[in-house]
C-alpha cells in the first residue's frame, strides 16, 4: 500500500475531515446509538457532543432516521446509499429550526451505520414562502405586475398581466418588455421615461398605449421603479400597469364634448375638439364627424387632420349606397368598412385625395338621434389596408355617443323647446310627456286587452349620490336608462318621472306577460356598474299596474304603480309586485287626512305665511308669496306638498283657492291701513282652479270687498294648467288679465317648459323653480337652464323672479344674469304676519340707513365705496332673524 493509500484510509483523518465539515455530521450505529457528533452538530442542535455520544439517535428529533435507514439498506445493492428530506429540530434551547437531511447508509459486511449529514435552512424555507405569499398576492391583484432584469428581460409576471395582454408567464419569460408590448404607435419618448426609471429608486408614472397578443391597443398607466438586492445593487426593474382605456381614455372624450356643450360652444368646434382627442388616444387613425341633415346632405364638423379641400368637398354631398363609407354608412344605417380605397367601387369617385395623403381604409359608423333617424357618421381613416381593432370599436362606440349629444343639440332651436318633453340627462320622456304617452295607449286600447304600466325606482341611489357625487350619479341613471332601454320590447315607451323613478308603458300587455318584462328590466339592472375604480351595486324595484283592470284614471294607475312598487321595497327590493286591493291602506290614510283637511278648511284652520320679494336692482320691496299652511291638533304639521295634491283629488282645492285669495286680500287691506308699503301679493292656485269659469267673478268679488285695485293680486299657476281642457284655462286666465290681475308662471323649467305653449299664456311674470337653486353656482348645465330661462323672460318682457336664493353667491349671479326679483331663506323664509311686519320695518330701517350714508357720501366724497345693503340677519343654517 503507498504512503497516498495510507493517507486516505487513515481514520483519523477521516474524522478531522468530518470535523470541519460546514454541515453536521451525525454517525448511528445499527442500534441507533449516537457514535459520531461533529462541531457544525453541535450549533445546529446547541448541545456539547459529549451530553449526546452514546445517546439514542431519537433524543437529537431524528426519529425518522431509522426508518430511513431500513428504507436505504432495502433499496441498495452497493455498499453505501444516501436519501434526502428536510426534517424540524428542536434546540436545546427550546426553539425550532428547519434542516435539511442526507441520510447516507454504509455497511461493513454484517455491520453498518447511517451517516446524516444536517444543513440548517431556516431562513432559505422562510425566504421561500415569503416569495410564495408574494407570488399569491401578486396573483390576486387586478394590477398587472412585470418584474425585468437590468437589460429589461421579463423575469417575472402575474395573472393580470395575462388576462390584460394574453401572454402566459412562460410565454412573457425571457422576452424583451419593449419588444413584447411596444408597437408601431407607441410613444417612444414615453418608452424611454419607462426604461430609464427602471434604473431610478423613485422611478416614475407615465400613461402609455401598448399592445396586446392580438395586437391590439390598450392604454396602461405604468408605475416603474427599480428593485435592490441584499447587497444594494440594482438588479431589477418592477412595473405596475393598469388599463384606463375604458376609465380614463374614453371618459375623457366623455368630458370633453360635455364640457363643450355646457359651455355652448359652436357645434363644429365640438367636433374639432372631438377628433383631436380620439387622434391622441388612438394615433393609428384620422378621424371625421359629419352631420347629415334631414334631406340626406352630408355636412363636415369634424376632421382635422383631413384636407381642408377634401372636406369642402363633402359638404352638400347627398348620401347613397355607394357614397364612400360614410355616405353607405349613412344611407343604410350600419357601419361601413372599406380595407381598400383604391379597389372599393363605393370609393372610385372619392379616393384621389385621401390616396394622396397616404390614407388607404375607412371605416365609417352611423350616429343616429333618439328616435333612430340617422344624424351623423364618425368615421377612421387608417393608413393601411386594415381592420378596426377592438380598440377603435370601444372609441367608436363612444364617439357615436357623443356624436350623437353634439348634432342634436345642433338641431334643437332652443333648449326650452328640448325641455319640453325629454329629460336632458338620459333622453328619455319627461313626466310631462309619459302622461301623454300613458293617455294615447289606453285610448287605443281595445276593449279586450290591456295596458300595463311599470313603475321603477333604483334602489338605494341616495347612497351612490351621498358617497361618489352627483356626477357619479349623472352616469348611473344614463346607464341605467340605457340598460331599460335595450330591454323594452317595440310598441313599449320608457320615460323618467324625475329623480331616480322611471316608468315603462306597455300595450296589449296582460298581467303574465307584463311579468315577464318586469323580470327581464329587473335582471338587466342588476349587474353592478364600474364608476371609476368602484364597482357600484344597481337593482330597482317595480311595481305594475293594469288598465282597466285596477283603474281606467290616468293618475290613479300611476299612484297604483307607486304604491306597488313601494311594496316591492318593502318585500326586499329589487323585484316587483303587481297592485293588489290589499294595498288600499294607503287609501285608507289617505281618506283620513281628506277628512281631517275638510275639517280645517270648515274651521279656519289654514294660515297663509308670506314670503317678501325683493328686486336686485334696489333691494325694494316688490311684494310678498302668500304660501298657505296646514298644522292639524292630531296630525301635526302637514307640507303642502301632500295636502295640495289631497285636495286636489278629493275636490277641495277649489275651496282652498277661494280662501287663499280671500284671506290675502284681508291681510293687504290690514297691511294698507296701518300703512305698511306692500306693492302685491302673490297667491298659489292649482292648475285645476284654471278650470272654473267663476274663478274671474270670485276673484273680482273678493277684490271689491276688500277695496283693493287688482294690479296688488298677482295669482301664481304652474305649466301643467293647460294639461287638460286647455281652452278653458285659456279663456278663464284671460279673464282675470281683463280684470288687471296679474299671472305668474310658477316652476317654469321642471314640465311643460315649451316656448309654443309659453307664449299662449297671458302671464306677467315667470318663476324659477327652486330646484335649479342649489346647483346654479357649480354645475354648468343648471347655470345654462337658468341663464336661458332669463333670457326668455326678457325676450318676452316678463319679470322674472328667482324662488329659494339661500346664499349670496346665488344672488350675485342672479343679479349679474338680469334676474329682476329674488325671493328665499337669504332674505327671510315665509313668515307670519306679524313677524313679517317686524321684518319688513327693520328691512327698511335698513335701506334707508344704507341711502343717507349713500347721500352723505355724495356730499363728502371719501375713498370708501359705499356697500350695497345686505340681506337681513340669518341664523346659522340661513334663515332670516324673525326679529
Amino acid at each position: 500500500m503507498s504512503n497516498n493509500d495510507n493517507f486516505t484510509e487513515d481514520p483519523t483523518i477521516r474524522l478531522a475531515a468530518l470535523e470541519q465539515s460546514s454541515e453536521a455530521v451525525v454517525i448511528v450505529d445499527s442500534h441507533q446509538h449516537v457514535r459520531y457528533f461533529n462541531e457544525a452538530a453541535e450549533s445546529v442542535w446547541g448541545v456539547n457532543r459529549a451530553d449526546v455520544l452514546g445517546c439514542d439517535a431519537v433524543s437529537l428529533g431524528l426519529t425518522a432516521l431509522t426508518a430511513q435507514a431500513d428504507t436505504a439498506r432495502a433499496a441498495c445493492d452497493t455498499a453505501a446509499c444516501s436519501r434526502n428530506s428536510e426534517i424540524e429540530i428542536g434546540r436545546k434551547d427550546g426553539s425550532q429550526i428547519r434542516a435539511a437531511m442526507s441520510v447516507s447508509h454504509i455497511q461493513f459486511g454484517c455491520e453498518g451505520c447511517t451517516i446524516a449529514f444536517v444543513r440548517d435552512i431556516t431562513r432559505e424555507v422562510e425566504r421561500r414562502e415569503e416569495m410564495a405569499l408574494l407570488t399569491a398576492i401578486s396573483d390576486r391583484t387586478s394590477r398587472a405586475v412585470v418584474v425585468t432584469d437590468h437589460e429589461q428581460t421579463i423575469v417575472y409576471s402575474n395573472t393580470a398581466f395575462t388576462a390584460l395582454f394574453g401572454y402566459s408567464s412562460e410565454e412573457a419569460k425571457g422576452r424583451h418588455a419593449s419588444e413584447l408590448l411596444a408597437g408601431r404607435y407607441t410613444d417612444q419618448i414615453a418608452l424611454d421615461n419607462l426604461k430609464t426609471w427602471t434604473h431610478d429608486d423613485h422611478g416614475g408614472e407615465q400613461e402609455i398605449l401598448l399592445y396586446d397578443k392580438n395586437g391590439d391597443e390598450i392604454w396602461v398607466q405604468a408605475e416603474v421603479k427599480a428593485l435592490r438586492n441584499a447587497r444594494g445593487q440594482i438588479r431589477h426593474g418592477f412595473a405596475m400597469l393598469t388599463d384606463i382605456s375604458e376609465s380614463k381614455q374614453l371618459r375623457s372624450l366623455q368630458q370633453l364634448t360635455r364640457a363643450a356643450l355646457a359651455d355652448e360652444l359652436p357645434i363644429a368646434e365640438i367636433g374639432d375638439r372631438l377628433c383631436r382627442q380620439v387622434e391622441k388616444i388612438a394615433p393609428d387613425v384620422v378621424s371625421s364627424l359629419l352631420h347629415i341633415d334631414a334631406a340626406g346632405l352630408i355636412h363636415p364638423l369634424g376632421g382635422p387632420s383631413l384636407p381642408t379641400d377634401y372636406s369642402q368637398a363633402l359638404d352638400g354631398v347627398a348620401i347613397g349606397p355607394d357614397v364612400g363609407s360614410c355616405g353607405s354608412a349613412a344611407y343604410y344605417g350600419k357601419p361601413v368598412l372599406a380595407i381598400d380605397l383604391d379597389a372599393d367601387p363605393r370609393w372610385q369617385p372619392y379616393k384621389a385625395r385621401p390616396l394622396s395623403v397616404g390614407l388607404r381604409a375607412c371605416w365609417s359608423s352611423p350616429i343616429k338621434s333618439k328616435d333612430g333617424r340617422v344624424i351623423g357618421t364618425f368615421a377612421f381613416y387608417f393608413r393601411e389596408s386594415r381592420e378596426p381593432s377592438r380598440w377603435h370599436q370601444r372609441i367608436i362606440e363612444a364617439c357615436v355617443d357623443l356624436g350623437a349629444l353634439a348634432i342634436e343639440r345642433k338641431e334643437s332651436s332652443a333648449q326650452i323647446a328640448r325641455l319640453a318633453y325629454h329629460d336632458m340627462l338620459t333622453g328619455l320622456p319627461n313626466r310631462a310627456r309619459l302622461r301623454d304617452l300613458i293617455a294615447e295607449a289606453t285610448e287605443a286600447c281595445p276593449a279586450d286587452e290591456h295596458v300595463a304600466l311599470a313603475f321603477l325606482d333604483v334602489d338605494n341611489f341616495k347612497d351612490v349620490n351621498d358617497t361618489l357625487g352627483h356626477s357619479a350619479g349623472d352616469e348611473f341613471l344614463i346607464e341605467f336608462a340605457r340598460r331599460l332601454r335595450e330591454q323594452i320590447l317595440p310598441g313599449d315607451m320608457l320615460g323618467r318621472l324625475g329623480g331616480d323613478e322611471f316608468v315603462v308603458v306597455m300595450p296589449n300587455r296582460d298581467a303574465a306577460a307584463a311579468g315577464r318584462i318586469a323580470e327581464r328590466l329587473s335582471d338587466a339592472v342588476t349587474m353592478p356598474l364600474r364608476i371609476g375604480a368602484r364597482q357600484v351595486p344597481m337593482s330597482a324595484s317595480i311595481g305594475i299596474s293594469l288598465y282597466p283592470d285596477n283603474t281606467t284614471d290616468l293618475d290613479t294607475l300611476i299612484r297604483q304603480a307607486d304604491t306597488a312598487m313601494y311594496q316591492a321595497k318593502r318585500a326586499g327590493r329589487s323585484t316587483y309586485r303587481f297592485f293588489s286591493a290589499e294595498m288600499n291602506g294607503i287609501a285608507e290614510e289617505r281618506m283620513a287626512y281628506t277628512a281631517a283637511l275638510r275639517r280645517a278648511i270648515a274651521q279656519d284652520g289654514l294660515e297663509l305665511r308670506y314670503q317678501p320679494q325683493i328686486s336686485t336692482a334696489d333691494g325694494a320691496i316688490h311684494g310678498v308669496e302668500a304660501l298657505a299652511r296646514w298644522c292639524d291638533p292630531l296630525l301635526g304639521e302637514i307640507s303642502p306638498a301632500k295636502f295640495i295634491p289631497l285636495a286636489e283629488e278629493c275636490g277641495l282645492i277649489d275651496h282652498i283657492a277661494v280662501w287663499s285669495i280671500r284671506a290675502a286680500c284681508r291681510q293687504m287691506l290690514l297691511w294698507r291701513n296701518q300703512g305698511l308699503d306692500i306693492p302685491c301679493v302673490s297667491v298659489n292656485l292649482s292648475p285645476i282652479n284654471f278650470q272654473n269659469a267663476n274663478l274671474p267673478s270670485v276673484v273680482a268679488d273678493c277684490l271689491a270687498e276688500h277695496r283693493l285695485p287688482p294690479e296688488v293680486l298677482m295669482l301664481e299657476v304652474t305649466e301643467g294648467v293647460l294639461e287638460k281642457e286647455r281652452s278653458r284655462a285659456l279663456a278663464t286666465m284671460n279673464a282675470l288679465r281683463a280684470l288687471g290681475v296679474g299671472l305668474s308662471l310658477d316652476d317654469f323649467g321642471t314640465g311643460y317648459s315649451s316656448l309654443s305653449r309659453l307664449a299662449q299664456l297671458p302671464i306677467r311674470e315667470l318663476k324659477i323653480d327652486r330646484g335649479f337653486m342649489s346647483d346654479v353656482e357649480t354645475d354648468d348645465n343648471t347655470r345654462a337652464i337658468v341663464t336661458t330661462v332669463v333670457r326668455v323672460g326678457q325676450s318676452l318682457r316678463l319679470n322674472v323672479i328667482a324662488e329659494g336664493v339661500e346664499t349670496e353667491g346665488q344672488l350675485a349671479l342672479l343679479t349679474e344674469l338680469g334676474c329682476d326679483i329674488v325671493q328665499g331663506f337669504l332674505y327671510a323664509p315665509a313668515l307670519l304676519p306679524c313677524d313679517l311686519e317686524r321684518w319688513l320695518l327693520d328691512y327698511t330701517a335698513r335701506r334707508a340707513s344704507a341711502m343717507a350714508r349713500r347721500l352723505h357720501r355724495a356730499v363728502a366724497p371719501s375713498t370708501q365705496e359705499t356697500p350695497h345693503l345686505a340681506p337681513p340677519m340669518r341664523h346659522g343654517d340661513g334663515r332670516a332673524l324673525q326679529l
